[in-house]
């Protein structure tokens, strides 16, 4: 780290999303700006996203696609600077982008485009990677830092050092821990976009179905989800059950519609008049995959040929079909969660700038703030919204 001051308009924590663009942002009006990161690189979080394309924003990004304990808490920064603004930003860079479902955004070429794009618009800024953040105060007038053993002070201090996910990326939970040493609630985390795992009498007949997927509609605690399901070693994963995990809670049951755009009695009744011989999993493979198909048909006991099964025993094994209920145990954790749910109570932050109410100059920005977005580029526009909210208040400080 050099040394090249010791005092500084702004400090931020944390080089990744959020804390790049807010010191485009922060820089912008020429004051002085220093972030900072225990990483070897720059925004590595957004370099391996979207398989290494970075899933950059979402067409239909709104406080809609957002948990928090403040629904209302998003609204704000959402709307001043939206996902247009950021593909205006693309284009004005001339990085080329295209849909791949459900409103999601895609770099045509690798994610380091974004990276780049990010260090350009931060060049007013001072990069500090592989230093450590040893301490943090405020002595009533500037924050004091002492980092890697150098002290030294700042105006400002933006906290954007993200969740607890992917720990082997350097994830911790500093960001919190600052907060609570100044003194701001910090909401309960968990890990969240993650995969959900079973109990062996579960895992014996999900296991074996690893790599299987299809389209499903995932529900839980009044929440549902119309995406891809994957049935993995330890349990379930796809996109729907990412997204279920967000309001999943331990104990809780999650119901799996494995035909949501179809109708399995009609189907398995048709067959049967069909061709009454055929045997049921033979049937079922018409409407689901064949190794799900015949898993579903040998849990269900049923003995005989379709001929046999009366309307109530095909409406029965219709209802496994679109009403199957499974209860996890837990999840694979931060180890392989997208996000942290949970983070700085919204209720300590202005919902305009994301300062701490109760101390001046301090910001709380992206993931490390009580807002999780839904899959699918979310995230990202979270952390560019909240950091120019952030970035754009303090320029207006000089």
């Amino acid at each position: 780290m050099s040394a090249q001051h010791t005092h500084y308009d702004t400090i931020i924590l944390g080089a990744g999303a959020a804390g790049l663009f807010c010191a485009k942002f922060a820089a912008a009006q020429g004051g002085s700006v220093l972030v900072v990161d225990h990483a070897k690189r720059p925004a590595e979080k957004v370099r391996i996203s979207g398989g290494g394309r970075c899933n950059f924003t979402n067409l239909y990004a709104g406080p809609e696609n957002f948990f928090s304990s403040n629904k209302h808490f998003a609204k704000s920064a959402l709307a001043r600077y939206t996902q247009w603004d950021f593909i205006d930003l693309l284009a004005d860079h001339g990085i080329t982008w295209h849909e791949k479902t459900l409103g999601q955004l895609f770099c045509d070429d690798k994610s380091q485009a974004i990276v780049d794009m990010l260090l350009r618009e931060a060049r007013g800024a001072e990069i500090a990677l592989q230093t450590t953040v040893d301490e943090v105060a405020h002595d009533g007038t500037a924050f004091r830092l002492t980092l890697s053993g150098r002290k030294v002070t700042a105006r400002h201090l933006v906290v954007a050092t993200g969740g607890k996910s992917i720990p082997k990326m350097g994830a911790t939970g500093l960001g919190y821990q600052i907060a609570e040493d100044f003194g701001l609630p910090v909401t309960e985390t968990r890990p969240a976009l993650v995969p959900l795992t079973f109990a062996p009498q579960e895992l014996d007949w999900i296991a074996p179905l690893a790599g299987t997927a299809l389209p499903a509609r995932v529900s839980a605690n009044g929440t549902r989800f119309d995406e891809a399901l994957l049935f993995t070693h330890r349990g379930l994963s796809g996109p729907s059950i990412l997204q279920i995990s967000s309001v999943w809670r331990e104990g809780d049951p999650i119901t799996v519609d494995l035909l949501p755009e179809g109708d399995a009695f009609a189907a398995l009744k048709e067959a049967r008049g069909e061709n009454g011989r055929r045997a049921p999993a033979t049937a079922l493979a018409t409407i689901l995959p064949a190794k799900l198909a015949a898993t579903i048909a040998e849990r269900a006991n049923l003995a005989g040929n379709l001929a046999d099964q009366s309307d109530a025993t095909l409406r029965t094994l219709a209802d496994r079909i679109h009403a199957m209920t499974l209860k996890p145990v837990g999840s694979e954790g931060y180890r392989t969660a997208e996000v942290t749910l949970g983070g700085v109570d919204t209720d300590a932050l202005s919902s305009k700038t994301m300062e701490a109410k109760t101390l001046p100059n301090l910001f709380f920005i992206g993931e490390v703030v009580d807002v999780t977005g839904w899959l699918g580029g979310y995230n990202f526009q979270w952390a560019w919204a909240s950091a120019a909210a952030a970035g754009r208040e303090i320029a207006t400080r000089g």
